[in-house]
Protein backbone atom coordinates (compact mmCIF):
# COMPACT_ATOMS: atom_id res chain seq x y z
CA UNK A 1 0.00 0.00 0.00
CA UNK A 2 1.63 3.25 -1.17
CA UNK A 3 0.82 6.24 1.04
CA UNK A 4 1.06 9.86 -0.09
CA UNK A 5 0.81 12.85 2.26
CA UNK A 6 0.06 16.33 0.99
CA UNK A 7 1.55 19.43 2.59
CA UNK A 8 4.54 17.22 3.39
CA UNK A 9 6.96 20.13 3.85
CA UNK A 10 4.70 21.81 6.43
CA UNK A 11 5.06 21.41 10.17
CA UNK A 12 2.29 18.82 10.55
CA UNK A 13 3.27 16.93 7.41
CA UNK A 14 6.92 16.59 8.36
CA UNK A 15 6.06 15.31 11.83
CA UNK A 16 3.51 12.86 10.43
CA UNK A 17 6.02 11.46 7.93
CA UNK A 18 8.70 11.10 10.61
CA UNK A 19 6.37 8.96 12.69
CA UNK A 20 4.96 7.07 9.72
CA UNK A 21 8.50 5.95 8.84
CA UNK A 22 8.54 4.04 12.15
CA UNK A 23 5.33 2.21 11.23
CA UNK A 24 5.78 1.31 7.54
CA UNK A 25 8.66 0.84 5.12
CA UNK A 26 9.75 4.35 4.04
CA UNK A 27 9.75 3.14 0.43
CA UNK A 28 5.95 3.11 0.66
CA UNK A 29 5.74 6.81 1.56
CA UNK A 30 5.44 9.66 -0.94
CA UNK A 31 5.68 13.26 0.19
CA UNK A 32 3.74 15.81 -1.87
CA UNK A 33 4.84 19.44 -1.73
CA UNK A 34 5.05 22.56 -3.86
CA UNK A 35 8.84 22.35 -3.56
CA UNK A 36 9.96 18.69 -3.39
CA UNK A 37 13.51 19.82 -2.60
CA UNK A 38 12.33 20.73 0.90
CA UNK A 39 11.71 17.02 1.55
CA UNK A 40 15.22 15.88 0.67
CA UNK A 41 16.15 15.25 4.31
CA UNK A 42 13.18 12.94 4.98
CA UNK A 43 14.48 9.96 3.05
CA UNK A 44 11.29 9.35 1.08
CA UNK A 45 10.07 9.80 -2.49
CA UNK A 46 9.06 13.42 -3.10
CA UNK A 47 6.77 14.74 -5.82
CA UNK A 48 5.68 18.23 -6.82
CA UNK A 49 2.09 18.98 -5.78
CA UNK A 50 0.37 22.36 -5.55
CA UNK A 51 -3.22 22.63 -4.28
CA UNK A 52 -3.83 25.59 -6.59
CA UNK A 53 -2.63 23.85 -9.78
CA UNK A 54 -4.89 20.92 -10.73
CA UNK A 55 -2.90 20.21 -13.87
CA UNK A 56 -0.50 17.36 -13.16
CA UNK A 57 -2.09 16.44 -9.84
CA UNK A 58 -3.42 13.08 -10.99
CA UNK A 59 -0.03 12.22 -12.49
CA UNK A 60 1.64 13.05 -9.16
CA UNK A 61 -0.69 10.52 -7.53
CA UNK A 62 0.19 7.71 -9.93
CA UNK A 63 0.62 4.44 -8.07
CA UNK A 64 -0.74 5.86 -4.81
CA UNK A 65 -3.40 3.84 -3.01
CA UNK A 66 -3.86 5.92 0.16
CA UNK A 67 -3.86 9.73 0.28
CA UNK A 68 -3.67 11.85 3.41
CA UNK A 69 -4.98 15.32 2.60
CA UNK A 70 -3.66 17.82 5.12
CA UNK A 71 -5.95 20.83 4.91
CA UNK A 72 -4.57 23.90 3.17
CA UNK A 73 -3.31 26.75 5.35
CA UNK A 74 -4.19 29.22 2.59
CA UNK A 75 -7.58 30.74 3.37
CA UNK A 76 -7.95 31.97 -0.21
CA UNK A 77 -10.50 29.48 -1.64
CA UNK A 78 -9.49 26.56 0.57
CA UNK A 79 -12.54 24.60 -0.55
CA UNK A 80 -11.57 25.03 -4.19
CA UNK A 81 -8.03 23.88 -3.44
CA UNK A 82 -9.30 20.81 -1.60
CA UNK A 83 -11.71 20.05 -4.45
CA UNK A 84 -8.76 20.05 -6.85
CA UNK A 85 -7.04 17.41 -4.74
CA UNK A 86 -10.13 15.24 -4.30
CA UNK A 87 -10.96 15.30 -8.01
CA UNK A 88 -7.36 14.35 -8.83
CA UNK A 89 -7.53 11.54 -6.27
CA UNK A 90 -10.63 10.17 -7.93
CA UNK A 91 -9.05 10.41 -11.37
CA UNK A 92 -5.93 8.63 -10.09
CA UNK A 93 -7.93 5.78 -8.60
CA UNK A 94 -7.08 6.47 -4.95
CA UNK A 95 -8.56 3.72 -2.77
CA UNK A 96 -8.65 5.57 0.55
CA UNK A 97 -8.45 9.24 1.50
CA UNK A 98 -7.86 10.82 4.92
CA UNK A 99 -8.60 14.46 5.70
CA UNK A 100 -7.53 16.68 8.60
CA UNK A 101 -10.71 18.54 9.50
CA UNK A 102 -11.76 20.43 12.64
CA UNK A 103 -13.60 19.32 15.76
CA UNK A 104 -17.35 18.83 15.24
CA UNK A 105 -17.06 20.14 11.67
CA UNK A 106 -20.39 18.64 10.62
CA UNK A 107 -22.32 20.93 12.97
CA UNK A 108 -19.97 23.64 14.23
CA UNK A 109 -21.10 27.24 13.61
CA UNK A 110 -17.52 28.55 13.76
CA UNK A 111 -16.39 30.40 10.66
CA UNK A 112 -13.29 28.23 10.44
CA UNK A 113 -15.45 25.10 10.28
CA UNK A 114 -17.27 26.10 7.08
CA UNK A 115 -14.42 25.13 4.73
CA UNK A 116 -13.87 21.85 6.55
CA UNK A 117 -17.55 20.91 6.44
CA UNK A 118 -17.67 21.69 2.71
CA UNK A 119 -14.55 19.59 2.12
CA UNK A 120 -16.00 16.66 4.04
CA UNK A 121 -19.08 16.88 1.83
CA UNK A 122 -16.95 16.88 -1.35
CA UNK A 123 -15.09 13.81 -0.13
CA UNK A 124 -18.37 12.02 0.63
CA UNK A 125 -19.73 12.88 -2.82
CA UNK A 126 -16.54 11.58 -4.49
CA UNK A 127 -17.32 8.03 -3.44
CA UNK A 128 -13.74 7.43 -2.27
CA UNK A 129 -13.65 5.53 1.04
CA UNK A 130 -12.57 8.06 3.63
CA UNK A 131 -11.43 8.67 7.19
CA UNK A 132 -11.91 12.08 8.77
CA UNK A 133 -9.61 13.32 11.53
CA UNK A 134 -11.39 16.23 13.21
CA UNK A 135 -8.66 18.03 15.11
CA UNK A 136 -9.40 20.42 17.94
CA UNK A 137 -7.36 23.61 18.36
CA UNK A 138 -3.57 23.38 18.30
CA UNK A 139 -1.76 24.21 21.56
CA UNK A 140 0.90 25.94 19.45
CA UNK A 141 -1.67 28.51 18.35
CA UNK A 142 -1.01 30.02 21.79
CA UNK A 143 2.39 28.73 22.84
CA UNK A 144 3.88 29.86 19.54
CA UNK A 145 3.22 33.48 20.47
CA UNK A 146 4.21 33.40 24.14
CA UNK A 147 7.31 35.51 23.51
CA UNK A 148 5.16 38.41 22.35
CA UNK A 149 2.66 37.92 25.18
CA UNK A 150 5.41 37.98 27.80
CA UNK A 151 6.97 41.05 26.22
CA UNK A 152 3.58 42.80 26.17
CA UNK A 153 2.82 41.76 29.74
CA UNK A 154 -0.38 39.79 29.10
CA UNK A 155 -2.05 36.97 27.23
CA UNK A 156 -4.94 38.47 25.28
CA UNK A 157 -8.04 37.04 23.66
CA UNK A 158 -11.81 37.24 23.50
CA UNK A 159 -12.66 33.81 24.90
CA UNK A 160 -13.82 34.79 28.38
CA UNK A 161 -14.16 31.65 30.49
CA UNK A 162 -14.36 29.32 27.46
CA UNK A 163 -12.71 25.97 27.98
CA UNK A 164 -10.53 24.37 25.31
CA UNK A 165 -9.16 20.83 24.90
CA UNK A 166 -6.36 21.43 22.38
CA UNK A 167 -3.49 19.11 21.53
CA UNK A 168 0.01 19.64 20.25
CA UNK A 169 0.93 19.40 16.59
CA UNK A 170 3.08 16.36 17.41
CA UNK A 171 0.09 14.56 18.93
CA UNK A 172 -2.08 15.22 15.88
CA UNK A 173 0.76 14.22 13.54
CA UNK A 174 1.33 10.93 15.33
CA UNK A 175 -2.41 10.18 15.20
CA UNK A 176 -2.42 10.84 11.45
CA UNK A 177 0.48 8.42 11.00
CA UNK A 178 -1.15 5.73 13.15
CA UNK A 179 -4.42 5.95 11.23
CA UNK A 180 -2.98 6.14 7.71
CA UNK A 181 -0.79 3.09 8.39
CA UNK A 182 -3.75 0.87 9.30
CA UNK A 183 -6.67 0.25 6.89
CA UNK A 184 -8.77 -0.82 9.88
CA UNK A 185 -9.45 2.89 10.38
CA UNK A 186 -11.08 3.20 6.96
CA UNK A 187 -14.56 4.73 7.08
CA UNK A 188 -14.14 6.19 10.57
CA UNK A 189 -14.64 9.76 11.80
CA UNK A 190 -12.51 10.70 14.80
CA UNK A 191 -13.10 13.72 17.04
CA UNK A 192 -9.57 14.41 18.31
CA UNK A 193 -8.63 16.57 21.28
CA UNK A 194 -6.29 16.71 24.23
CA UNK A 195 -7.30 15.25 27.56
CA UNK A 196 -6.72 18.47 29.53
CA UNK A 197 -9.38 21.18 29.58
CA UNK A 198 -8.33 24.75 30.33
CA UNK A 199 -9.23 28.41 29.88
CA UNK A 200 -6.93 31.13 28.57
CA UNK A 201 -6.67 32.38 32.16
CA UNK A 202 -5.36 28.90 33.08
CA UNK A 203 -2.84 29.16 30.24
CA UNK A 204 -1.65 32.55 31.49
CA UNK A 205 -1.38 31.20 35.04
CA UNK A 206 0.78 28.28 33.87
CA UNK A 207 3.09 30.63 31.97
CA UNK A 208 3.27 32.87 35.05
CA UNK A 209 4.28 29.88 37.17
CA UNK A 210 7.04 28.89 34.79
CA UNK A 211 8.52 32.34 34.20
CA UNK A 212 8.26 33.32 37.84
CA UNK A 213 6.33 36.55 37.38
CA UNK A 214 2.66 37.51 36.92
CA UNK A 215 1.25 37.27 33.41
CA UNK A 216 -2.50 38.02 33.39
CA UNK A 217 -5.08 37.06 30.81
CA UNK A 218 -6.78 40.16 29.46
CA UNK A 219 -10.19 39.35 28.00
CA UNK A 220 -11.14 41.86 25.31
CA UNK A 221 -14.28 42.74 23.37
CA UNK A 222 -14.26 41.08 19.96
CA UNK A 223 -13.76 44.28 17.99
CA UNK A 224 -10.86 45.39 20.17
CA UNK A 225 -9.16 42.00 19.87
CA UNK A 226 -9.63 42.01 16.11
CA UNK A 227 -8.09 45.46 15.87
CA UNK A 228 -5.02 44.31 17.80
CA UNK A 229 -4.65 41.21 15.59
CA UNK A 230 -4.84 43.37 12.48
CA UNK A 231 -2.23 45.72 13.96
CA UNK A 232 0.08 42.68 14.11
CA UNK A 233 -0.31 42.35 10.34
CA UNK A 234 -3.02 39.68 10.16
CA UNK A 235 -5.49 40.11 7.26
CA UNK A 236 -8.90 41.31 8.42
CA UNK A 237 -10.67 38.13 7.35
CA UNK A 238 -8.28 35.87 9.23
CA UNK A 239 -8.41 38.11 12.31
CA UNK A 240 -12.19 37.81 12.22
CA UNK A 241 -11.90 34.00 12.11
CA UNK A 242 -9.67 34.01 15.21
CA UNK A 243 -12.04 36.28 17.12
CA UNK A 244 -14.92 34.00 16.14
CA UNK A 245 -12.98 30.98 17.40
CA UNK A 246 -12.55 32.58 20.83
CA UNK A 247 -16.15 33.68 21.09
CA UNK A 248 -17.66 30.40 19.83
CA UNK A 249 -15.38 28.34 22.06
CA UNK A 250 -17.56 29.39 24.97
CA UNK A 251 -20.32 27.27 23.43
CA UNK A 252 -18.13 24.16 23.59
CA UNK A 253 -17.13 23.84 19.95
CA UNK A 254 -13.44 23.31 20.75
CA UNK A 255 -13.95 21.02 23.72
CA UNK A 256 -14.16 17.23 23.57
CA UNK A 257 -13.78 14.56 26.24
CA UNK A 258 -14.08 11.44 24.09
CA UNK A 259 -10.45 10.44 24.67
CA UNK A 260 -10.15 9.33 21.02
CA UNK A 261 -6.78 10.99 20.48
CA UNK A 262 -5.12 9.37 23.49
CA UNK A 263 -6.50 5.97 22.46
CA UNK A 264 -5.05 6.32 18.96
CA UNK A 265 -1.70 7.36 20.42
CA UNK A 266 -1.68 4.63 23.05
CA UNK A 267 -0.51 7.21 25.60
CA UNK A 268 -1.71 10.40 27.31
CA UNK A 269 -1.74 13.56 25.23
CA UNK A 270 0.88 16.22 25.97
CA UNK A 271 -0.04 18.29 29.00
CA UNK A 272 -0.25 22.09 28.93
CA UNK A 273 2.61 22.46 31.40
CA UNK A 274 4.91 20.41 29.17
CA UNK A 275 3.87 22.29 26.01
CA UNK A 276 4.53 25.62 27.72
CA UNK A 277 7.93 24.43 28.95
CA UNK A 278 8.93 23.42 25.41
CA UNK A 279 7.78 26.80 24.05
CA UNK A 280 9.73 28.71 26.70
CA UNK A 281 12.90 26.65 26.33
Amino acid sequence: MTIAITGASGQLGRLAIAHLKTLVDPSRIIGLARDPAKLADLGITARRFDYTRPEGMAEALAGVETLALISSSDFNDRVGQHRNVIEAAKAAGIKWILYTSILKADRSPMLIAHDHRATEEIIAASGIPATILRNSWYTENWTGTLGGAIAAGAVIGAAGEARFTPATRADYAQALAVVVADPAHRGKVYELAGEESFTLADLAAEVSRQIGKPLPYNNLPGDAYQGILESFGLPGGFAQVLVDVDQRAGEGWLQDDSGSLARLLGRPTVRLSDAVAVALA
